[in-house]
């Protein structure tokens, strides 16, 4: 089966069962070269319905799960995006043919760079990829219109929604497993806030996610 033929039954047989009706998206996932982003050793998992396994704890999400919540997000042209969780670079490239600009945090520089290679030799140019610790928030260049975290969250810090411009959206997945929710929270006004349960799932946590509670008896 060809690369195009792959990538085309995974939005056919994947993405539009799973309530992304977005044209739009459905449009983006057949367009971008999902397999460019995947690194070598995994790529024949490039089109499968599943979470990729990538170095340091991390995964690139399965293909499903990252349209329905680009459809959640309705990004327009506009839109300043922060990502948190950088991995190879797949997500910042949808993300910047959507919107106007994209600041990609990672953790890890392997990340960084890898991401880097990767969107430069599509052409990308409106990501700015940086190395840091962003599992509380992110408060450079802030509002953002968006906010994509890409690793799950025990709790969501209330910076995230701090950083958020009014009328600005945000992905995020929070929970300890077995029990994770992938929720949307859209800024109302300056002390307003609403939140949608979108789907639940269990992915790896970001690094440094801080931990709820616990209790010994």
């Amino acid at each position: 089966m060809s690369t195009e033929q792959a990538q085309f039954n995974m939005v056919e047989q994947q993405i539009r069962p799973w309530e992304v009706l977005d044209q739009h998206v459905l449009d983006l996932m057949a367009a971008t070269p999902r397999a460019d982003y995947v690194p070598a050793a995994q790529r024949a998992m490039a089109f499968m319905d599943i979470n990729i396994p990538l170095d340091h704890g991390a995964v690139m999400l399965q293909p499903k799960m990252e349209a329905r919540l680009l459809q959640a997000l309705d990004i327009t042209k506009n839109d300043k995006i922060l990502l948190v969780g950088t991995g190879t670079g797949h997500l910042a490239s949808l993300l910047a043919t959507l919107g106007k600009q994209v600041l990609a945090v990672d953790i890890n520089s392997e990340f960084t760079a890898m991401a880097e290679k990767n969107l430069a030799a599509h052409h990308i140019t409106n990501v700015t990829l940086v190395t840091g610790d962003a599992a509380a928030g992110w408060d450079a260049d802030q509002p953002y219109d968006v906010i994509f975290i890409t690793g799950s969250l025990p709790v969501l810090p209330d910076s995230f929604r701090e950083t958020l411009a009014i009328g600005g959206r945000m992905v995020a997945i929070v929970g300890k497993a077995p029990v994770m929710e992938a929720k949307l929270i859209k800024r109302r006004n300056e002390h307003g806030w609403s939140e949608t349960d979108l789907f639940e799932t269990e992915i790896p946590a970001l690094n440094n996610a801080t931990p709820t509670d616990t209790f010994e008896f």
